[in-house]
């Protein structure tokens, strides 16, 4: 890898008249994150220009959405990701459950180290002023990065679990939601694993027919995020692109952003959820409704 030859590359496909769209997909889609970085810095340093205002003025629409998240540093990507969902027009409270509910403790902290320095508010504050209700309560609980991360079960805390869901939902009138999102947004993996299996014991249904039946709307879909992140994350992430896609017209930003931020991550786990899921593969589906160079590119991230 040279990040000088690449940078050099990626001049020469935007230089003069038109633009090698292709030399740019084939160019940064081969590299990974770190070192599109290293390119980034290798362009201003020999080149003297900024490559992603180049790529800007030279691309646009959908394509242009797709490079310029290859090029930005991952958790860079979450915090921008964010802010549109919060700052936008309305509200994206889909992208705020994606992000908030799949990553990790630490790659959370990052993103409210960075959201802060970038934009001068806390992410907490900005989700507080624009959601409302338990939604919010969910969302800012998710947003402290607070979940315990160990692998230890305590059996008889899990059967406690179980029921306090039990009862705080299927067996009483109305329900209690609070309870719901404590444990759901505080307990560790192995553990919710253990409290569903026990869940299903007492009520004789799984979680999330539970959470369906008692919860709607936003609510209902952050925890059920929640319960598909902890039982299977690339699936959840294959379901995110496959309701991105079915169906009349595209959910753009969604269907970009899953394929930008795990195209390094967990994309082959994703490919083989979508095709055990759907029954066709993820790449036949984005080559059904995607066209030109955005097609292209999502087709490189998606691989295969």
């Amino acid at each position: 890898f040279s990040a000088e030859q690449e940078a050099q590359a990626l001049r020469k496909a935007m230089k003069g008249l038109g633009t090698d769209e292709d030399a740019i997909i084939e160019t940064l889609t081969k590299l990974n994150v770190s070192q599109r970085q290293q390119v980034l810095i290798t362009y201003k340093s020999t080149i003297g220009r900024d490559l992603i205002d180049d790529l800007k003025s030279e691309l646009s629409g959908n394509f242009e959405k797709v490079i310029v998240g290859l090029m930005t540093p991952t958790i860079m990507y979450d915090v921008h990701e964010l802010r549109r969902a919060l700052k936008g027009a309305g509200t994206d409270e889909g992208c705020l459950i994606e992000i908030l509910a799949s990553r990790t403790n630490e790659e959370i902290r990052h993103i409210n180290e960075n959201y802060k320095i970038q934009y001068g508010s806390s992410l907490e504050d900005d989700i507080v002023s624009d959601t409302s209700s338990m939604f919010r309560r969910v969302l800012v609980s998710l947003a402290t990065g607070n979940r315990d991360e160990r692998t230890f079960v305590d059996e008889a805390l899990a059967q406690q679990d179980a029921q306090c869901l039990y009862e705080a939902g299927e067996k009483k009138w109305g329900t209690d939601e609070v309870q719901f999102m404590s444990i759901l947004c505080t307990r560790n993996r192995c553990h919710l694993l253990r409290v569903f299996d026990v869940y299903r014991g007492i009520a004789n249904k799984d979680i999330t027919e539970s959470i369906k039946s008692e919860m709607s709307g936003d609510l209902e879909d952050a925890l059920l995020a929640v319960v598909k992140c902890m039982r299977n994350k690339p699936a959840y992430f294959a379901e995110r692109l496959y309701k991105s896609m079915k169906g009349l017209g595209t959910d753009d930003s969604t269907l970009i952003r899953v394929m930008v931020s795990r195209s390094e991550i967990d994309m082959l786990y994703i490919r083989r959820e979508f095709l055990a899921m759907y029954g066709k593969s993820l790449h036949s589906f984005i080559k059904g409704d995607c066209s030109g160079d955005y097609r292209k590119v999502l087709l490189r991230l998606c691989g295969g």
